[in-house]
């Protein structure tokens, strides 16, 4: 019995030994990853942060230290991890959840994120959260919160341009174009260099209608840089043909009109453009390839009916309407309309 109690004595010693070297050697090394930080040697600080937390698992401050030595490497991802071993070892910790609330962020954990920036404003940070937490709802299509969070983001950083721009993505997605716009310009106030801003800008405005506003956001980005693509082109070119600046219209829909050559809308378009401004045979040239795509196409057919007859050739028209209303019956309200003051 005295030898078994010898042995326990031995044995003991030998883990309280073990365990007292681990915890120096987790000590040492933890001491050479601040020097190397202190240095600005942040993957050698990184290989000695970890190598205190191989021989203490549990010691937080090194979790802690290594997850900032990636943070300064940009390796968001694997800092996360580290801030995440380290929340249950120490969870009122403020630099660890300030950390996991923007690492999330970074990382597209939006709802982590959310959950560590209001866990972190409970624990009384200093940090401006509320952006992270309005764009993170949004991002979750909560808009209504997002907006709820703008507003306290707004107070907390009112010359932030990304604030009333998240704002006028959440009232966007919801369809409330006036507000919408608002937001955007407040947004492009602030910062005057975003020209997909801009774009969208004009987007929204060309929703309202507000064709005008429209033109002149498209017209801004384009002249800040925005590539003039057939979106571009094509929007901008509505705008104006909506406006009945038919010339300005036919330039830019005719550009997009030679790499698209087959887009029925676009053509459809164009040749409305035509028919406005009284080129009909114009219209009339560009609708017969709207059929040449389509050849079922009664509404076509029925433009082409009218467009001859502004040319003068009404017997010849007259019969392309009444051809086209065999074909779809619904063009008879048309008819009626086209009859009426202010009709084409």
């Amino acid at each position: 019995m005295l030898k078994n109690l010898v042995k326990l004595l031995i044995g003991s010693t030998l883990l309280c030994n073990i365990a007292r070297a681990q915890a120096d050697s987790a000590d040492f090394y933890h001491q050479k990853g601040l020097e190397e930080k202190q240095a600005h040697r942040f993957r050698e600080a990184e290989k000695n942060f970890a190598k205190a937390v191989q021989f203490s698992p549990k010691k937080s401050e090194s979790l802690v230290e290594l997850g900032n030595s990636l943070v300064e490497q940009n390796r968001y991802l694997e800092a996360r991890e580290q801030f995440l071993k380290a929340e249950p070892l120490d969870p009122n910790n403020l630099v660890v959840i300030d950390n996991l609330a923007t690492l999330s962020y970074n990382t597209r954990k939006w709802a982590d994120a959310v959950k560590y920036a209001q866990k972190a404003q409970q624990l009384k940070s200093t940090r401006q959260l509320q952006f992270i937490i309005a764009k993170s709802y949004y991002e979750q299509e909560n808009y209504g919160e997002s907006l709820k969070y703008c507003e306290l983001a707004f107070k907390e950083e009112p010359r932030r341009a990304e604030i009333p721009y998240i704002a006028g993505r959440c009232f966007l997605e919801m369809s409330n174009y006036k507000r919408a716009a608002g937001c955007y310009e407040q947004a492009i106030e602030r910062d005057s260099t975003k020209t997909n801003w801009m774009f969208e800008a004009g987007m929204v405005f060309y929703s309202i209608p507000d064709d005008k506003k429209a033109i002149e956001w498209f017209e801004r980005a384009g002249a800040k840089g925005y590539p003039r693509n057939n979106e571009y082109l094509e929007n901008l070119g509505n705008a104006y043909l909506n406006i009945k600046e038919y010339d300005k219209a036919l330039s830019l829909l005719e550009e997009v009109l030679k790499r698209k050559p087959a887009d029925i809308e676009l053509l459809y378009n164009v040749a409305d453009a035509y028919y406005r401004n009284g080129k009909y045979q114009n219209a009339i040239d560009t609708w017969d390839k709207v059929i040449a795509v389509d050849k079922k196409n009664a509404d076509a057919l029925y433009m082409i009916g009218l467009a001859y007859q502004k040319k003068g050739e009404k017997e010849k028209g007259i019969q392309l309407c009444e051809k086209a209303i065999e074909m779809d019956p619904s063009l008879k309200e048309k008819k009626q309309e086209k009859k009426m003051p202010g009709g084409f």
